[in-house]
């Protein structure tokens, strides 16, 4: 026996004749005796004051727990001994069956109907929903109707197979136990339909629940079936006997067999509960929360024992499961008393199972009776947790458990044997043995189950209080608190208090299981672990990499920085760590100074140098992508890695030329020219310079010359020796639009018209894509005349070049100014000039006799020694007639040129100006014949008609025109009379002048 959950009573005793059937009406005992008499009896306590008229609805509506003694006999009741009663309460009907079945009034028991069809009838089922009768008479099965009066209805009548035994509604159905099988018949229609043979040694036993379903008898067995018949899978009850009689009383049911009552667990596994010795019972019904065993003589009352009282009995012995169960059933006024219950059997189950070993079913009792995380983390000593005022006032509240009164164990029987409080139970095992016990592997998964699950609603609330925390700190709250990072916070809430003990003990054990993964992804998330502890712990296992995201979280990034620089240094020098080798290497701390670009700056760069050697492509990356001010980045380069300063700039460079300023431009290229200077020196020394040497370097001060457009050429051109690097001397003047300079450079110091012809392409088409309104073509014209005028000499060139860096100079020359020279115009020049005419519409040029430079009229005498570059101009022509004003480059060749050497030039150049000539003759005609018809719908337009008639009208005074004069709109629609048009013009010449005259 596990507990008590009945007590056994003696109700009445020494009944004169033997007890045939039993029913309780309130709480009332009837008596169904062999001789055919009713017995009616009464708690003995209400026999005094009551008397013998009273009815039944001044009584007790329940057994009460004391002798019984006879209240009334009704002799005669029935002619034959009752085989069975049943009080309907519903209806306030007693059901008989003797010799047929009756129903009488409660409660003076007056007959109301007799069922004659019912005469040799052995078994019946009441259906109160829809106070239907059915019953069994041989083999066949009759259902009736109460119609609601004293009269019922016959519905249906069945045939079976054989004598039924046992009987009971299922739904619309009804579930018979007939002589060898159990059958389910359809109350409409009559169809039978098997479940499963009945058992040998006892007859069919047909039980109703609560819920519906049926529990059918197979001798000692009792099987649960569905309305329709099917198995259901929640087992067998197993009794010790074959019973003959069962009654359903949640959570319990409670069979008869011959020497004794036998109580189970309705909740699988169908555990016996308790025996009562009663031999002989013949009777057991329910009686309204009790139980009434009737024997041949004799009827005794099964009270059941009081919830509490049970709990306390089951906890005691150690039968948690149901015990908890038994908490369920507990009214629903004492809900705060059932929680706080079923908390403490949670707890205490949960500490037999942990002191037994099932560590996972313990926390999961911990989880269920919702005790703070600080109550279980003291199970595990090995786990340091920060310190905070939680687990102390943890320990208060379990104090003041004890003195709760609505905890106590006067209150639904419960007894004070249960409420001594779990942390008791831990200081009654000893604090010693508890800290001497090996927290093992399968203890921490049970705790890091039991805190994961924990962990949702903990976090939740501490972010909400941080979020709370941040408005009022926005709005300018009195107590605001600054702080830099989670790790710094002053908690000063219960619930972040408890998110830091809970991610805390949560990292520790997840590092004890070897969940080093799981431990790393627990810090990259929202986590409030304490830094000091878990930083102690991180360090002294040598789990770097969770110490990276500990420092990480916490914004602690110089911490971390110092050491993931420490553990990139250890893998290089440590040739016997290879995991550091593999785990961490330079691009670590770029990837980490990345995260950081936009918060720490300097502190990016302050570590980017520790990297900047080993990783410099990587590093410059680093700054081109986190957005770092370039002119920052360049100033710290300069100190401390002043070689990849260019590497630097050029990236920034090629992503972006907008992106950095004209002083970073400037600083790169005076990088370039430093570096190419001293390359020059070098050279020089070892008398090896040659002008079409190129360095790499060289090449990239060039491209950068003649592709970057922010710098300042003047500051340059100044560190430039006067007799080399001819060609970025060049490009400068360029820049500082020195045209004429930097083409006589081209042409007579570097001796490559390529390069010359490349330049003035490049002059020609950025004034083009400018759409601007100077002449582009003048840059052809001033290298064509180079070619034909004498070399420059050296002298020239330095004074002008003097003339142009020198201080006093700050003036920028005209775009596309050159020299011209006053030639005669032969024949063929005037033709040309002809063709082209004065406004040529693609090129277009000033006049050369005004743009010719200083100093040309000076070195006339120089010139005429000097061998003219034909072939070149000819060339030049030949190449870019397109861009060359014909007529001014004509004037300056010489009259020694032949024809024939112009033919590639003026031929394709006639070509064009006759296609332009008949585009032009076809646009005159064109517009021509469009003029004609402008004047021809012009005409058509002046020369239409109108009718006067009878009935034409003046439109001013409104009289027929006739034969006068009349004027015409130009609308040509409204008629007026001459002479009323004529007045209606004097009277607004009238009108408009009236002001004047009245202010005169």
């Amino acid at each position: 026996m596990v507990h008590s959950a009945y007590d056994s009573f003696e109700l009445l005793k020494d009944n004169p004749s033997k007890i045939e059937s039993i029913e309780s009406y309130g709480s009332k005992l009837l008596i169904g005796c062999s001789d055919g008499s009713l017995r009616i009896y009464s708690p003995k306590s209400s026999g005094s004051d009551r008397s013998p008229t009273s009815d039944f609805h001044s009584m007790s509506m329940e057994l009460q727990k004391e002798p019984y003694v006879l209240e009334k006999n009704v002799t005669g009741f029935s002619r034959r001994s009752l085989v069975s009663m049943k009080v309907i309460d519903s209806r306030e009907l007693l059901l008989t069956l003797s010799e047929s079945i009756a129903f009488h009034k409660l409660p003076n028991l007056e007959t109301l109907a007799v069922i004659t069809k019912a005469k040799g009838a052995n078994v019946y089922s009441w259906d109160d929903r829809r106070g239907f009768l059915c019953f069994a008479r041989q083999k066949r099965v009759c259902i009736f109707r109460h119609d609601g009066g004293r009269g019922f209805v016959e519905v249906k009548e069945f045939g079976v197979p054989d004598t039924v035994k046992s009987m009971s509604w299922c739904g619309e159905n009804i579930c018979l136990g007939i002589r060898r099988e159990y059958v389910i018949l359809n109350a409409t229609s009559g169809a039978l339909t098997n479940v499963f043979p009945s058992g040998r040694l006892a007859p069919p036993l047909v039980v109703s629940l609560p819920s519906g379903e049926l529990l059918l008898g197979k001798d000692n067995i009792g099987v649960f079936v569905d309305q329709n018949g099917k198995l259901l899978q929640e087992g067998r009850i197993c009794w010790s006997e074959a019973p003959s009689v069962v009654v359903i009383q949640k959570p319990y049911a409670i069979a008869l067999l011959p020497r004794y009552i036998e109580i189970r667990s309705l909740w699988s596994p169908y555990a016996l509960i308790q025996t009562i010795v009663l031999r002989n019972g013949r009777h057991l019904i329910d009686s309204n929360h009790a139980l009434v065993v009737g024997l041949d003589n004799s009827a005794y009352g099964l009270f059941p024992v009081p919830l509490g009282a049970q709990i306390v009995q089951l906890t005691a012995s150690g039968n948690f499961e149901e015990a908890l169960a038994l908490c369920k059933l507990l009214p629903p006024e004492d809900s705060s008393l059932r929680s706080a219950k079923e908390s403490s059997i949670h707890i205490r189950y949960a500490h037999n199972l942990f002191d037994n070993g099932s560590y996972e079913e313990a926390m999961e009792h911990f989880l269920a009776s919702q005790v703070d995380i600080t109550y279980v983390l003291p199970f595990y000593p090995s786990i340091a947790l920060p310190k905070t005022t939680l687990i102390t006032e943890t320990e208060k509240l379990m104090d003041m458990t004890l003195d709760d009164p609505h905890l106590s164990g006067g209150s639904s029987g419960f007894s004070d044997e249960m409420e001594s409080p779990p942390h008791q139970l831990l200081e009654s095992d000893g604090n010693t043995s508890l800290e001497s016990k090996k927290v093992n592997h399968n203890t921490l998964m049970a705790l890091i189950k039991f805190l994961q699950k924990k962990r949702h609603n903990i976090i939740e609330k501490a972010t909400a209080e941080g979020t709370e925390e941040v408005v009022l700190d926005a709005v300018g709250d009195r107590y605001k608190k600054s702080y830099k990072g989670r790790g710094n916070i002053p908690i000063s809430s219960g619930a972040r208090e408890m998110a830091a003990i809970l991610d805390t003990a949560l990292l520790q054990a997840l590092l004890f299981t070897g969940q080093s993964f799981a431990a790393l992804e627990l810090l990259k998330g929202l986590n409030y672990c304490d830094v000091k502890i878990c930083e102690e712990i991180l360090q002294k296992n040598k789990h770097y990499s969770a110490l990276l995201e500990l420092y990480r979280c916490n914004s602690m990034h110089r911490e971390a920085l110092k050491l993931l620089h420490q553990l990139v240094e250890e893998s290089k020098t440590s040739e016997s760590q290879t995991e550091l080798t593999q785990k961490f290497k330079p691009e670590m701390i770029i990837d980490y100074l990345k995260t950081i670009c936009g918060t720490d700056p300097m502190l990016v760069l302050e570590f980017s140098m520790t990297v900047l050697e080993s990783c410099p492509t990587q590093t410059i990356e680093l700054f081109l992508s986190g957005n770092i001010p370039a002119d920052l980045v360049n100033s710290y380069l300069k100190q401390h890695a002043p070689n990849l300063q260019a590497t630097y700039l050029e990236l920034m460079l090629a992503m972006n030329e907008s992106s950095i300023s004209g002083n970073l431009q400037n600083e790169m290229l005076q990088i370039y020219l430093s570096e190419v200077l001293d390359w020059y020196a070098d050279l020089s020394a070892q008398h090896k310079w040659d002008e079409k040497t190129y360095s790499p370097t060289r090449k990239k001060l060039l491209s950068a010359l003649e592709t970057i457009s922010g710098y300042h050429p003047e500051i340059l051109l100044k560190r430039l020796p006067p007799d080399a690097l001819s060609e970025e001397r060049a490009i400068l003047l360029g820049k500082m639009n020195q045209h004429e300079l930097a083409l006589s450079l081209y042409v007579h110091k570097i001796h490559a018209p390529e390069l010359a012809l490349s330049y003035c392409d490049r002059v020609y088409e950025s004034v083009a894509n400018q759409q601007s309104t100077k002449s582009s073509g003048n840059i052809y014209l001033t290298l064509l005349q180079i070619y034909l005028n004498p070399r420059r000499t050296t002298k020239y060139f330095e004074k002008r070049i003097t003339n142009l860096t020198s201080p006093q100079n700050t003036g920028t020359p005209k775009l596309g100014s050159g020299p011209s020279s006053k030639v005669k115009g032969s024949r063929a020049s005037k033709k040309i000039a002809a063709i082209e005419g004065a406004e040529d519409t693609k090129i277009s040029l000033s006049n050369t006799e005004s743009s010719r430079s200083d100093g040309d009229t000076d070195e006339t005498g120089e010139e005429g020694s000097s061998s003219i570059m034909l072939d070149e101009a000819m060339d030049l022509l030949s190449q870019r007639w397109d861009r060359i004003n014909g007529a001014q480059a004509l004037k300056l060749l010489p009259k020694e040129t032949k024809l024939q050497n112009l033919l590639q030039f003026l031929g394709p150049l006639l070509r064009k100006s006759s296609e332009a000539y008949r585009n032009s003759s076809v646009i005159k005609s064109l517009r021509q014949s469009e003029n004609l018809q402008v004047r021809d719908e012009l005409y058509n337009q002046r020369k239409s008609s109108i009718k006067i008639t009878s009935d034409s009208t003046c439109s001013l005074c409104k009289k027929k025109i006739g034969t006068s004069v009349f004027a015409v709109y130009p609308n040509r629609k409204t008629l007026v009379h001459f002479v009323c048009f004529r007045d209606s013009q004097n009277m607004k010449a009238v009108s408009k002048g009236s002001p004047i005259r009245r202010r005169t």
